[in-house]
């Protein structure tokens, strides 16, 4: 059983998987602070999050603070008696809440820190063309994401990787360096390195809104693909299937850049959204060539692979925009 008594901070399931490793290593996890329920589903219904979930089925102590700075849960916090804290995918904290614990208050951030600081790093580096990304544990200060490292692990990109893959890749390296970080606080031998701020330009990762994920055409292949990619589930790219008045929202989970010698096989003419359909595929053109799209969502409609989609609707008419 872990010395240090840990309170543990967070909400998706990106945390789960710390949370998990930490009991797994033996942590004394006294108390686990989470989001409030939130309405959710068809009927709107309360639903916990995922980190509640697993909490309550591993009958830890739960808190559900709604203003982190009220004297209520402060009190809460502090008869918990934490000797540290440990922060997964939570919102941003006051000094008086990561202030708190004698040892302090680490991070887990999914990105390789400084660079992508911010809400969506894990979207960002994708939608970036990034070769690779990693995870870094460190302290927590007052401006968010600038705090001492602790340990960073480096994860490779794939080409065709989806941030929803990344996700995943980092959600588990992350929950081992959490277990090595808290070892290495618990054995005293923690690094504490400053940020270094001299590695190039500084790529930031702010949150993701409706207007972010909307494609724009104008733009190359390489950069509409990582585009797609980088919001592959969530939130999801999106384009509008436009004829004269009519517009059709279409979500876009899935794409394609077409090989070397086909675009060559397509006539170039046509404005950038122009659709072409051959042989069951739908390709869109970009600023320099065509962009496949396999799996797709039209408004209303289940997502579904592009094949059955121009089974059942026709896009002649209709343009990208």
């Amino acid at each position: 059983m872990s010395k240090e008594r840990i309170v543990f901070m967070g909400t998706p399931d990106f945390a789960v998987a710390t949370l998990k490793a930490l009991l797994d290593a033996g942590a004394n996890v006294v108390g686990v602070i989470t989001a409030p329920d939130r309405p959710a589903g068809r009927g709107m219904k309360l639903q916990p999050s995922a980190v509640k979930q697993f909490a309550v089925e591993n009958e830890l102590n739960v808190l559900q603070p709604t203003n982190l700075k009220s004297e209520e849960f402060l009190n809460e916090l502090r008869t918990l008696k934490a000797t540290l804290q440990v922060v997964v995918a939570f919102r941003m904290l006051p000094e008086v809440v990561w202030n708190m614990p004698e040892k302090g208050t680490f991070n887990l951030h999914a990105s390789l820190l400084p660079q992508y600081r911010g809400a969506a790093p894990i979207n960002w580096a994708v939608i970036n063309g990034e070769k690779e990304s990693g995870v870094t544990t460190f302290f927590l200060q007052q401006q968010i994401d600038t705090g001492n490292i602790i340990f960073q692990e480096k994860v490779a990109i794939g080409e065709n990787e989806t941030a929803g893959e990344l996700h995943d890749k980092l959600m588990t390296v992350g929950a081992g360096l959490v277990v090595k970080t808290l070892e290495a606080i618990e054995n005293g031998n923690a690094p504490s390195i400053p940020q270094n701020m001299t590695v190039g330009e500084l790529q930031e990762a702010p949150k993701i809104f409706k207007e972010t994920c909307k494609i724009d055409w104008n733009k190359t292949v390489d950069e509409v693909f990582n585009h797609v990619r980088g919001l592959s589930p969530y939130p999801t790219a999106f384009t509008s299937l436009v004829s004269g008045d009519e517009e059709i929202g279409l979500k876009v989970f899935e794409a394609r850049k077409t090989e070397k010698g086909e675009k060559e096989k397509r006539k170039e003419e046509g404005d950038n959204g122009t659709i072409q359909v051959e042989s069951q595929r739908m390709f869109v053109k970009c600023a320099d060539g065509w962009l496949e799209i396999l799996e797709l969502q039209m408004a209303g409609k289940k997502r579904m692979e592009t094949t059955a989609f121009l089974l059942g609707f026709n896009v002649s008419e209709y343009i990208c925009e």
